[in-house]
């Protein structure tokens, strides 16, 4: 593992971060202040899971070595970890391939976990099984898989195609006697406390979360008894909101909250970013930048809670800031990257404050080189590295 930690700090580590960091997360060069949150980047589930993969690398050397999909949400990290030979299981459409998997093969699972059915498929194959998945999610997991044994539909909070929901979902339903239903937001949490209450009909609630429930699901049945677990990269606040919100719409349906189970499932690491953001965002800021994966559902999360105080600008990588008056970002609204041609920096001869964060799965060699870019195009001197 030694070996392995050096390799992976020689793909990830920054000593400008580990620098800014220790002089309180500040950098000032001439006119440029940049402010970087105080938690942000890998955390040590993301660690963990990189280490496991660059390790199974060296104990196998000679075998095929397979990865479910993505080991984390960043496109450079999983660059490093294809660079190194390991194969992805999945093909572009998401269906994994284990039809030629055999006893020498050796299969990998993400950070995120992955589904029940899937794994015993892979069992069936006699291959061995590397799992990298994070401890935060496998404690939803025993959440849920409690729920199961009482007979106590989840609620999970998450995003229905993301790969930990998905995994979640199915250890919700134990043995067979466990349900589940998936809600996205408040939004649709409110539509579940009014059929609980109630105020929607059977066929408008089934068509409406068609897709998101357990087979078998009749709402009927199962919300009488319910408890709520989530993805757990979600929002802390709009979490909490859920369980508030699906408790009281229960003690009123009645008269006692007995119905309802409540178990804290946030992440740690997610919560620590999101806090650290927070108070960052207190400090006057010109701008920010997110730095990630796109497809991070932590890191999505950071740029929501930033564009409600900031300018806020979600960049995968410092190629997306191709100039002073041009960047390409991910939009929130519409879902994709765009480029904006805007003065989206502020001019070199005025003073800037810039705010810099980052999501779990980033690695700090990508916040260096955003850092860097920034100061290049606001004409500053590049510090000593």
């Amino acid at each position: 593992m030694a070996r392995v930690q050096e390799q992976v700090e020689h793909h990830y580590y920054s000593s400008l971060v580990e620098r800014v960091r220790a002089d309180g997360s500040v950098l000032i060069a001439g006119k440029t202040t940049l402010r970087l949150a105080k938690q942000f980047g890998f955390c040590y589930g993301v660690e963990r899971a990189i280490d496991l993969a660059y390790a199974a690398r060296k104990v196998f050397p000679d075998a095929r070595l397979f990865l479910i999909g993505e080991i984390i949400h960043n496109p450079e990290v999983n660059a490093q970890i294809a660079a190194l030979g390991i194969r992805n299981l999945l093909d572009e459409s998401g269906r994994p391939h284990v039809e030629d998997l055999g006893p020498e093969d050796v299969v990998i699972v993400p950070a995120f976990g992955t589904t029940v059915p899937l794994v015993e498929e892979i069992k069936r194959h006699g291959c061995r099984i590397v799992d990298t998945t994070c401890g935060d999610v496998m404690s939803v997991w025993k959440r849920v898989r409690q729920n199961a044994i009482e007979e106590v539909t989840s609620i999970i909070h998450g995003k229905a195609s993301h790969e930990e929901t998905r995994a979640t979902a199915s250890r919700a339903l134990g043995n067979g006697n466990g349900r589940y239903l998936i809600v996205l937001n408040l939004e649709e949490t409110d539509r579940v406390c009014d059929y609980i209450l109630g105020r929607v009909s059977r066929e408008e609630f089934l068509r409406e979360f068609d897709g998101r429930f357990s087979e078998g699901f009749d709402p009927d049945l199962h919300l009488q008894r319910i408890g709520v677990a989530n993805q757990t990269t979600m929002l802390r606040e709009e979490t909490e909101a859920v369980q508030r919100k699906l408790k009281e719409a229960i003690a009123l349906r009645d008269g006692s909250d007995k119905n309802f189970r409540l178990f804290d499932t946030i992440c740690g690491a997610t919560q620590e970013r999101q806090d650290a953001l927070k108070e960052l965002l207190i400090q006057p800021l010109d701008l920010l930048l997110v730095v990630g994966g796109y497809n991070s559902s932590n890191t999505t999360h950071l740029a929501e809670m930033g564009e409600q105080s900031v300018p806020t600008y979600f960049i995968q990588n410092q190629e997306c800031l191709e100039n002073a008056d041009l960047i390409r970002h991910f939009d929130l609204h519409q879902k994709k990257e765009i480029s904006s041609e805007v003065s989206w920096l502020p001019q070199a001869d005025i003073n800037a404050r810039i705010g810099i964060t980052a999501g779990a799965s980033c690695p700090n060699n990508l916040i260096e080189e955003v850092m860097l870019r920034v100061l290049s195009l606001r004409g500053e001197k590049i510090p000593m590295i």
